[in-house]
């Protein structure tokens, strides 16, 4: 209840009550915002940003990352986000001790993000169906629109705010296990090496979209035929077979011709879920990223075997970047030029989408090198020493090998800064030599001195 409390009264207030959580410092966010590709070169955006982020570090051990890939408006994705971090933060984890308890914590948030969330709606419904009262029975759309355009005009805009909804992927980070979630099509990718430094890429997500046959075998238990879905390649008004929010093809669901026929709400808020693993030495990062990301990468590559292709790109940026942020935002970088330029270079040929849609990553380092980065004083005291300290700083090599079987090695660099004995400045005499030469300045006085030229005051 409190969770509860503290994300409604955010949300009217349209502040974030998670700004004043403590940030994870191992991370890095990259995002770029959808573009449409214009033939004179000029960038615009189709819609504004839609997706949101977390990366949050309640205590020692406690870690919570998300994405949240927000279609038809950023309500529901602002909502969602809001507010299962609120439950997952309120949610007395450290009276549960098994996999299983944390799973279901995670698998309720979900559930309660969904409920809480429709239920900010009740207002528009209400609206919306008193404004279908004052359509004449019988009529079509089209003879609707004909009789009364002003309130079938405003029932769109209502079915607009009630369409808005979200794909999410979480990661749950507590006690050194890792628990990951999503509904939708947003990604998790941990990165581990093996005992030879061989970089493997696992896929912790599952992609609850019309390519997934699990999800196809569901809908087709509830009266959906997998035939008639593929080839509109769209449930409803949307590619997701899961999602958080979208009332329309929830609630609303008998409206649309194709989902009219299922004997239950097609389209389900039920996350899948794995874990816990166990973060060992081997892990080296973690990947959430939106479905924009990984998109874009498989048209320019022309294969949806995309994984090892995306951790390739964070390996080369973990070698020439300075911060996690810079790392992130470089690999969004590149994924945007590479799709850029494939476009520039297919469309004519291939009628390609003129379009790329939003991206975010989230980078979770574990303990991957980064020989660049940039290192802050162990200790902030400034004190005059003059006992020399020799710095170590070496990197092992790694080999990465990506979903294609190809295999990469990255370059690292080893670096020694030290001064020798006999290069500290310290003299025979066991005094450090002055920084200044005052010789001539000894050399004139005395001259002055001698002429009786020094100022009265300065004898």
């Amino acid at each position: 209840m409190r969770s509860l409390k503290v994300m409604q009264n955010s949300y009217k207030n349209s502040e974030s009550w998670t700004d004043d959580l403590p940030i994870c410092k191992n991370t890095g966010i990259g995002f770029s915002i959808n573009q449409i590709y214009r033939k004179d070169g000029h960038p615009q955006e189709d819609h504004s940003y839609e997706d949101c982020s977390c990366h949050f570090q309640f205590d020692e051990k406690f870690f919570w990352y998300a994405v949240f890939d927000g279609h038809e408006g950023k309500k529901a994705a602002d909502f969602c986000s809001q507010r299962m971090t609120a439950e997952v933060y309120f949610s007395q984890l450290s009276e549960k001790e098994s996999d299983e308890d944390i799973k279901e914590i995670i698998r309720q948030a979900f559930l309660s993000v969904e409920k809480g969330y429709m239920e900010i709606l009740g207002d528009i419904l209400a609206i919306r169906t008193s404004l279908q009262y004052d359509i004449p029975e019988g009529l079509s759309t089209y003879e609707a629109y004909q009789k009364v355009p002003e309130v079938m005009d405003q029932i769109n805009r209502l079915n607009c705010e009630l369409c808005s909804g979200t794909a999410s992927a979480v990661s749950l980070i507590y006690k050194n296990k890792l628990y990951v979630a999503n509904v939708g099509n947003c990604r998790v990718l941990l990165c581990q090496t093996d005992a030879n430094s061989v970089l493997k890429v696992v896929q912790l997500s599952v992609d609850h979209d019309l390519k997934n046959e699990d999800e196809l075998l569901r809908l087709s238990q509830i009266g959906i035929s997998a035939q008639t879905i593929r080839r509109g390649s769209r449930l409803g008004n949307q590619e997701n077979t899961r999602c958080l929010g979208n009332y329309l093809v929830k609630g609303g669901y008998k409206d649309f011709e194709d989902l009219c026929v299922a004997s239950q709400e097609p389209v389900i808020a039920e996350p899948d879920i794995h874990g816990g693993i166990v973060l060992d030495e081997s892990c080296r990062f973690l990947l959430l990223m939106t479905a924009g990301l990984y998109k874009s990468c498989e048209e320019y590559l022309g294969t949806d075997q995309v994984n090892g292709h995306i951790a390739q790109l964070v390996v080369d940026q973990f070698r020439e970047q300075t911060t996690l942020p810079g790392v992130a935002q470089a690999v969004v970088d590149k994924i945007v030029r590479l799709h850029h330029d494939w476009y520039m270079s297919n469309s004519p040929t291939h009628g390609c989408s003129p379009k790329r849609e939003d991206i975010t990553l989230v980078l979770r380092n574990f303990n991957f090198p980064m020989p660049n980065a940039r290192k802050s004083p162990t200790n902030p005291t400034v004190t005059f020493n003059p006992m020399v300290v020799k710095n170590d700083i070496s990197i092992a090599n790694s080999t990465i090998t990506n979903t294609s079987g190809t295999n990469a090695t990255v370059q690292t660099s080893s670096s020694s800064e030290a001064k020798s004995d006999s290069d500290d400045g310290i003299g025979p005499d066991q005094k450090i030599a002055p920084y200044v030469d005052f010789t001539d300045f000894y050399k004139n006085f005395e001259m002055a001195k001698k002429k009786g030229t020094l100022p009265a005051d300065f004898i």
